[in-house]
């Protein structure tokens, strides 16, 4: 009966989290069609004087509207990842106050258009949606470009279905090494990593990892880490 009930509870928060989550994509795309710049980045970018995200990196800019990334990456997805317990989407941090103890949602996002781009944002409120926006807000923000390829000895194919070389990242006392893996192979992960995998587009990967791998929030910063030193290596 309790089981029942685990899986029931279980069940209603994923339903809850969904439609959390279509309502805030709903809000971004329409604050993204009447976007105002801010920036003088952000002018440039509406007024057709920048062609592309890379451009923006090229120049040495940072990017501070998250609808800079909207304009230029309009096919991103995301994704809420579970790193409560009972694999919930979203953790309680406490803090203590002169009037008690303060409770805040803690959630991580990640942002992707299964093709080379990826991002992942933590996000803190007192609201589950705000805490979803923020996160979302942030990752976007953090959006980078990985070099894919075939760095696999048993492949060799040439394609970008895996990662050209082997890297690695860490975060806290997690670390992940991830390596290239021939084509079929799948993505040899966890599931957390599998979905940041999945979201920056590589298909076939080995992965090992040391630490704590339970803390799920270090693990999903140590997969990005990896993937941002990788992002970092020249062509």
């Amino acid at each position: 009966m309790a089981e029942k009930e685990q899986v029931i509870g279980e069940a209603v928060i994923k339903e809850a989290v969904v439609e959390e989550v279509k309502v805030i994509e709903a809000e971004v795309r329409e604050e993204v069609s009447g976007w105002i710049p801010r920036t003088g980045l952000g002018r440039a970018v509406k007024g057709g004087k920048i062609a592309s995200i890379e451009q923006i990196w090229e120049m040495g800019k940072v990017i501070k509207e998250p609808e800079i990334v909207d304009f230029f990456l309009k096919d991103l997805e995301d994704r809420v990842l579970k790193i409560g317990r009972g694999k919930r989407p979203f953790k309680w941090v406490q803090r203590m106050t002169d009037s008690g103890r303060r409770n805040k949602y803690f959630v991580v996002v990640i942002v992707g258009n299964k093709n080379g781009f990826i991002g992942l944002g933590f996000g803190k409120a007192k609201e589950y949606g705000a805490a979803i926006a923020s996160a979302l807000r942030n990752a976007k923000l953090k959006v980078i470009k990985i070099n894919r390829g075939c760095g696999s000895w048993d492949c060799g194919c040439g394609a970008t279905h895996s990662i050209p070389v082997e890297v690695t990242g860490k975060s806290g006392s997690v670390k992940i090494t991830l390596k290239p893996a021939p084509k079929g192979t799948g993505l040899v992960a966890s599931v957390t990593s599998k979905d940041i995998l999945e979201f920056a587009g590589v298909k076939d990967v080995w992965s090992s990892t040391k630490g704590h791998t339970k803390t799920r929030a270090n693990f999903a910063k140590a997969t990005f880490n990896a993937l941002f030193n990788l992002a970092r290596i020249k062509k």
